[in-house]
């Protein structure tokens, strides 16, 4: 029989793989005829009556441009793509050949936005794509390829604003302690492209946005900043949070000028009747994936939440606490006291937590229904916070895994008893670009067992967390066999969980 780490790797394997970029566009992406030829997107039709033309921006875009222009072939005219500096050489490096241009690509490829920051090289590239934009007739098609870090690739300050400027003004809004959403509202606001920009400048010719989301619910004007969405912020809600954090009054001249230019009402949905914005691949799409390859493994198979998010303790309880319930239910103690206790605890974190689309009321009953004995398998994604206090090494998807390891032993070890005992479970949380924080490792594997061979080798796994040094504990062990290791993956759906449990 496979080992529930192998079991849980090819489940992480082939969730990625449906959110690889190649494999989405072919599944997603025809053109047909010869005559007046058609775009096909996931069955809609967009007729190309004259050219078609493409740009894109974002960490994933590379290999979608790639497969694109395969499938496009000799219809199209030209395209401009601004991905992350550097990008190229590491595909190339990876030997990921799938996700790179043919040496005569009809698409020009800008690198920027080192350290996904807005910088000079990303401007050109904004510039080039805003060119493009605006030249095009109604009888054009424009195909916008669009995944996360798109914002970072795509600034162009309305004039006389400069880069600088915008740039200075969002890290101010940061040190006062600005919401992410919020940056982006004031971002949005002083740009030419975000907000909707980019699908305006195109106008009359089609607009088909193909997204690939790294955000919680997947909100077309958030991913990238929605340069082809229709923004509901207005210039009032960008004066409104610069006022909140006390910046009105000293605000560059040219950003004042800009503001109370700027037109008081967003623009009617209306006038974006000639946009289609298609989310080819997300983190529900993947979590699909991974639960129809769990059911064909043997497991039941259940997915919590594609919106997991939160302090990355507080996740790691709500985790612990539905393990232990699972384990529970395959004694006879799942309808007793402790776990009406735990079932308690659960929903009041669940509660807390605030997790879109977890309906943990009726997740507990479709648990309760799966009858004695059989494999569980809990998936779930999303992304968590880690608050650093330490100088460790590691990721927010290393340390989750630790913390679970660690909440298991310490529930195993005061539970007299527990059912756990009779329980093995692998917990795995990886992300889906191949990377968590500063390291090789996409995430890792964790048990209670290696929490517990830890312990007896002498180690202080509380003082790896308190460190944030996740990642130099899971490398002590089996040549650093428990850590998630993928390389690049080229694409980025946030993260993904998988609990596995079995009876023994």
């Amino acid at each position: 029989t496979m080992s529930l780490r192998e079991h849980a790797l090819s489940l992480f394997r082939g969730a990625l793989g449906t959110v690889r970029p190649a494999p989405m566009l072919k599944s997603a992406l025809k053109l047909q005829g010869d005559g007046c030829p058609q775009l096909l997107v996931r069955g809609q039709a967009f007729p190309v009556k004259r050219d078609l033309y493409l740009v894109g921006f974002g960490k994933a875009v590379l290999g979608m441009a790639a497969a694109a222009e395969e499938i496009l072939g000799d219809h199209l005219t030209r395209g401009i793509i601004n991905v992350p500096l550097g990008i190229q050489e590491s595909l190339q490096r990876a030997g990921m050949q799938e996700m790179l241009l043919k040496p005569h690509s009809k698409i020009q490829v800008i690198e920027g936005a080192k350290n996904n920051l807005p910088d000079a090289e990303a401007l050109k590239g904004a510039v080039a794509i805003q060119e493009l934009a605006e030249g095009l007739t109604a009888d054009d098609v424009l195909l916008v390829l669009i995944s996360g870090g798109g914002s970072a690739l795509l600034p162009a300050p309305i004039p006389p604003i400069l880069l600088e400027e915008k740039e200075e003004l969002t890290k101010m809004l940061a040190s006062q302690g600005a919401a992410i959403q919020e940056l982006n509202i004031v971002r949005k606001t002083l740009s030419v492209l975000k907000g909707g920009g980019l699908a305006q400048l195109a106008h009359p010719a089609r607009v088909v946005s193909l997204i690939l989301s790294d955000v919680i619910g997947d909100p077309l004007d958030i991913i990238a900043s929605g340069p082809t969405a229709a923004s509901s912020h207005s210039v009032q809600d960008c004066l409104h949070i610069l006022s909140k954090y006390n910046l009105l009054h000293n605000l560059p001249k040219s950003v004042e000028m800009v503001l109370s230019s700027s037109p008081t009402k967003p623009t009617a949905p209306e006038n974006y009747s000639h946009v289609s914005n298609i989310i080819l691949g997300s983190n529900t799409l993947a979590l699909e994936e991974a639960r129809r390859q769990a059911e064909g493994l043997g497991y039941a198979a259940l997915v919590l939440s594609a919106a997991v998010h939160g302090e990355v303790s507080r996740v790691a309880t709500l985790y612990c606490q539905l393990i232990q319930l699972v384990c529970l239910g395959f004694t006879s103690l799942g309808a007793g006291p402790l776990g009406d206790e735990l079932r308690g605890n659960l929903l009041q974190l669940a509660a807390e937590l605030q997790i879109p689309g977890l309906h943990l009321d009726d997740f507990l009953q479709a648990l309760r229904g799966l009858g004695p004995n059989r494999p569980v398998c809990i998936l779930a994604g999303g992304e968590t916070t880690v608050q650093l206090q330490g100088t460790g090494k590691g990721g927010r998807n290393q340390e989750l895994a630790l913390r679970v390891g660690l909440g298991l032993h310490k529930a195993q070890a005061t539970g007299a008893s527990s059912p756990q005992g009779r329980c093995e479970i692998l917990f795995l949380s990886g992300g889906t670009d191949g990377q968590d924080g500063p390291t090789e490792a996409a995430g890792a594997f964790c048990s209670p067992g290696l929490v517990a061979e830890a312990l007896q080798e002498g180690l202080d796994v509380e003082a790896f967390l308190r460190n944030n040094d996740s990642y130099t504990f899971f490398s002590q062990f089996q040549g650093g066999h428990h850590l998630l290791v993928t390389g690049l993956t080229g694409t980025n759906v946030m993260d993904i969980q998988a609990i596995l449990i079995r009876a023994m």
